[in-house]
């Protein structure tokens, strides 16, 4: 996932740090918003997951950290629900004035019912999607625990929430109780996409039922089976990412690649490794999937590896090969079957090599037919197979020249 770091001035003249998570090839189809939980970051691991997820398929998602919080600048004592949502304003007038309008909102957790609030607020956008959202934002209030009436006397206390300490300040529930959520949902007129896990302890279950009830069609619900609050878990953040994406194609009104014949000499793929880890995304001529290594050599097992695409590529394109041959003849070829596996082997195993002791790449390729064929046609279809381009190519000098690309980019 590529990446710009950025900052934005919000409502208050105050620098809010920032970063545009971007498809490989930084064309982006949409942009987003991504809004954060209660007292946490832009950087939280689930964060990075989602937005990696819905990168792959082309939405470019701004995340920061509200006022007082991460990187920004600012006194989180004097924030409160209203200014988030001011500060998600802020941040969708930095992107329309400086990139595009965002067409989508997603909020964790108390970033939840911020984005429900804010989305009638930022006329770009076409959908919305909470993930562990309250029902309520007075919800917050029971992590305040005993300090609440200190509080409520004193005017302002020193809170712990998670492994940091936070100053909380009374104007900051006086906020939450003048928004009412209800209201909002009923007049959100907008795609909303709820995700929560069912043994969510920090924000019940039961939260997730009542935006749903409130809130008018199009709605969509889906359970997070076995996820905590915060998704540790990378599968759960990017099963997350990869539903959201799907479902905000729908909604988002995402741009399209015009109807046109494609020039084949413009074949360009885009490849694309992060600093950790050999994930890899890969855009090849506008076709967005990834590749990996297995987990015992240091991968996650999230996509073919080079190998598995390579010989992906040699049974592709025999079996494109053949059925193009057979289209031409009139054969009665109903299905071609081919199945691959990459090897090496010491030349003194290789009948057709010179021996000399080194390793060489071999590709086992057993090719099946089906169709009732004669025996002279699938032997003439075997030799075809060995014409195929991608055969050729592998069998021939094959040419890399590689330059380095300057830029000013991270």
């Amino acid at each position: 996932m590529q990446f710009q770091k950025l900052s934005f001035k919000n409502s208050e003249g105050k620098t809010l740090s920032a970063r545009l998570d971007l498809p490989a090839d930084e064309k982006p189809r949409a942009y987003a918003i991504f809004a954060h939980c209660f007292t946490c970051t832009k950087n939280l691991n689930a964060v990075v997951h989602i937005n990696r997820a819905m990168a792959r398929e082309g939405i470019a998602v701004l995340r920061f950290d509200f006022t007082g919080l991460g990187e920004s600048e600012g006194d989180f004592s004097e924030t409160n629900f209203s200014s988030n949502v001011a500060d998600l304003q802020s941040a969708a007038e930095f992107l329309e004035s400086n990139y595009e309008a965002p067409v989508l909102l997603v909020g964790h957790s108390f970033g939840g019912a911020a984005v429900l609030q804010a989305a009638g607020r930022i006329s770009s956008v076409r959908a919305v999607a909470t993930i562990g959202a309250p029902a309520d934002q007075t919800h917050v209030l029971k992590f305040l625990g005993h300090t609440r009436e200190e509080i409520e006397k004193k005017g302002e206390a020193d809170v712990k929430l998670g492994l940091k300490t936070f100053k909380i300040r009374k104007q900051f529930f006086d906020d939450i109780g003048e928004s009412a959520m209800e209201k909002t949902l009923q007049s959100l007129s907008k795609p909303l996409l709820i995700f929560h896990s069912p043994i969510d302890s920090v924000v019940e279950f039961s939260n997730a039922l009542d935006i749903f009830q409130r809130a008018e069609q199009p709605k969509s619900l889906v359970s997070l089976d076995q996820a905590d609050h915060l998704l540790s878990s990378g599968e759960d953040s990017e099963y997350v990412g990869a539903v959201l994406a799907a479902w905000a194609g729908k909604y988002m009104g995402l741009k399209k690649e015009p109807e046109k014949e494609k020039d084949p000499e413009d074949n360009r793929t885009i490849v694309r490794t992060g600093r950790f880890g050999y994930q890899t995304e890969i855009n090849a001529n506008g076709h967005r999937f990834m590749a990996d290594e297995p987990i015992a050599v240091g991968g996650a097992d999230t996509g073919p590896t080079p190998y598995d695409l390579l010989t992906a590529a040699l049974g592709a394109c025999t079996s494109m090969t053949l059925r193009m041959y057979a289209d031409r003849r009139s054969l009665p070829l109903e299905a071609v079957v081919v199945r691959l596996k990459h090897r090496k082997v010491h030349m003194a195993d290789c009948q057709d090599c010179e021996k000399d002791g080194r390793k060489i790449d071999t590709i086992d390729r057993e090719i099946e037919l089906a169709g009732p064929l004669e025996e002279d046609q699938k032997k003439r279809l075997l030799e075809i197979a060995d014409r195929c381009p991608v055969h050729r190519t592998l069998q021939s000098r094959v040419l890399v020249q590689s330059r380095l690309k300057e830029s000013s980019q991270p």
